[in-house]
């Protein structure tokens, strides 16, 4: 019997080493063909990068000729970029006003793209950067409106912030006068985003 015991072990663990062996094998095979997939993604994307030279010769020229002036735009969004970090850094904690987690709206991730050449790559920075700022700047606004001016304007608005419809309603005082505190509290949104 404990011939048939020891037989049996051997056979488990030789039938152990197979599997892991099968399993390394389906591992490797996996990875290769993830490879071979992802090389292949990259290949079909760059066939649709344009050259330098290509995008250039069909660019109009009124468009160039614009160029500075959009770029012109860095200096702005830089100043305000800066002014509002500036801003909420020392303001929001008197305030106790949760900050706005600037990381939440400048996202750069289009660079990565293979289809983009040099320049497409720098005017998606460029507009991400931009519009980032604005968002930003913006939800950095709204908390500011909301404990200071929660109040609806008298007449509607085009494209109006997500906290405005919790402000209070244009004229009334009394709502005004007695949920204001309580509306400088009501963050609960931005607690529950960064859990």
């Amino acid at each position: 019997m404990p011939d048939t015991i020891d037989e049996l072990l051997t056979r488990i663990r030789t039938l152990q080493d197979e599997l892991e062996e099968e399993y390394r094998n389906a591992r490797d095979d996996f990875g290769l063909k993830r490879a071979q997939l992802a090389e292949e993604f990259l290949r079909q994307q760059r066939r649709y990068k344009l050259g330098l030279f290509g995008f250039l010769s069909r660019t109009r020229p009124l468009v160039a000729l614009t160029a500075p002036l959009i770029y012109a735009g860095w200096i702005p969004f830089l100043l305000m970029d800066l002014f509002v970090t500036l801003y909420q850094g020392i303001c929001f904690p008197i305030y106790r006003i949760p900050k706005v987690r600037r990381a939440d709206y400048l996202v750069f991730d289009r660079a990565d793209l293979p289809y983009l050449n040099i320049i497409e790559k720098f005017n998606c920075f460029y507009c991400s950067y931009g519009n980032g700022v604005a968002a930003y700047t913006r939800e950095v606004a709204a908390r500011t409106e909301q404990y200071w001016c929660p109040i609806k304007h008298a007449r509607r608005i085009h494209a109006a912030h997500g906290r405005y419809p919790q402000f209070f309603e244009h004229g009334d005082a009394e709502a005004f006068r007695l949920g204001m505190e309580r509306l400088r509290q009501q963050y609960g949104d931005v607690a529950r985003k960064q859990s």
